[in-house]
């Protein structure tokens, strides 16, 4: 394939400093020896990216930050170092693990994300909110070529975060996992693939919109924690007659209270995996309960590359549709206000020609 023609200046948004982003022309980017340059056609938005504008995470971000983790393009220049693939042309994703040395112990069992040289796209790296972004070539999810973009783009970090927390909750089909912030953007896709992992699933939100966005996603049941009047007995009802509880939980919500309300809820020998990071929460669990009914609290942080391959494999299937709504990059300002507001049912994706 030819080269295709690479402007000197791009449209983006940077972080100029904390809880300031400025839409603007920044020049493209070279790619380095072992990166490729994308040229970015939809990003998602995810919470995380709040947290980076906020700079309110205890993990050194940089500035100013082009912001961003989950966008879905194609490859348009290569370093000198990249193999044959991925090649001119190639459809591929950018996820927020960037890059990692691959050389460590936890690389070579397969845990990139630990992997102490790790680089995080839109956060210490130059990330997907700009038309063009950099990343290592070894480390960009490898898309369908026909694959519709705006709808892929979630799936770089919402998806493989949850698909993830699905897989190191240990639940096995035809088990109960709750799912927590069930209608924001993580939830909504958690839903499905939970569904097509053969897990019946107990949404917790807020809200009848987002209770019927949960339904219709695949939720067996739903729990509305504003109306709920104890949250714990209404999650233990919803689990069945015995009121065991779940089998596993999924924590989503971007507060404190879930946290500790999980372990109350869960059922013996069951688990709990912590996906969301609220600004400086803690969690207390009574050590002789957890001990007694032997309860897994673990964390799960995104996912390898082999994850992604097999996140995206459900979403080539069309086993998972994330629910969308598309707007233009210029609009980002807008979509934090409404994230920050709690007010996102779905998952916002940006336009990048807009």
């Amino acid at each position: 394939m030819s080269q295709p023609r690479i402007p000197n200046e791009q449209w983006a948004q940077v972080i100029e400093r904390d809880n300031e982003i400025t839409f603007e022309k920044i020049p493209v980017p070279t790619p380095g020896p072992t990166e490729v340059l994308i040229n970015i056609r939809y990003s998602g938005v995810c919470h995380t990216d709040l947290h980076a504008l906020r700079n309110d995470w205890p993990l050194p971000r940089k500035t100013p930050l082009v912001g961003g983790h989950e966008g879905a393009g194609f490859v348009v220049a290569k370093g000198s170092n990249v193999g044959d693939t991925p090649a001119i042309g190639d459809a591929v994703g950018i996820k927020w693990l960037n890059s990692s040395c691959l050389e460590c112990s936890f690389c070579i069992r397969g845990d990139e994300s630990l992997c102490p040289k790790a680089t995080l796209s839109g956060y210490t790296v130059d990330g997907t909110f700009q038309q063009y972004a950099v990343a290592d070539a070894k480390h960009v999810a490898r898309l369908p070529r026909d694959v519709d973009m705006a709808s892929v783009a979630p799936v770089l970090c919402a998806g493989l975060t949850v698909y993830k927390g699905l897989k190191e909750s240990g639940a096995r089909p035809g088990e109960q996992v709750v799912i927590v912030g069930a209608g924001g953007g993580l939830g909504s896709i958690a839903i499905q693939y939970a569904k097509a992992m053969g897990l019946h699933v107990i949404a917790v939100d807020g809200g009848d919109e987002k209770g019927e966005a949960c339904k219709r996603l695949g939720a067996a049941n739903y729990v509305d924690f504003l109306k709920s009047g104890d949250v714990v007995e209404d999650v233990r009802k919803a689990s069945g007659e015995e009121r065991l509880g779940p089998h596993a939980v999924l924590l989503l919500a971007p507060n404190e209270k879930p946290f500790l309300q999980a372990t109350q809820y869960v059922r013996a020998h069951g688990t709990v995996v912590l996906i969301a990071m609220p600004a400086g929460a803690k969690l207390s669990i009574p050590v002789f309960d957890t001990v007694v009914r032997m309860v897994t609290v673990k964390g799960s942080y995104v996912g390898s590359r082999e994850d992604t391959a097999e996140a995206v494999d459900f979403f080539a299937r069309g086993l998972i549709k994330a629910p969308v709504k598309v707007v233009g990059l210029s609009k980002l300002k807008d979509v934090f206000q409404e994230m920050g507001e709690n007010k996102v049912v779905g998952r916002y994706v940006l336009d990048m020609g807009k």
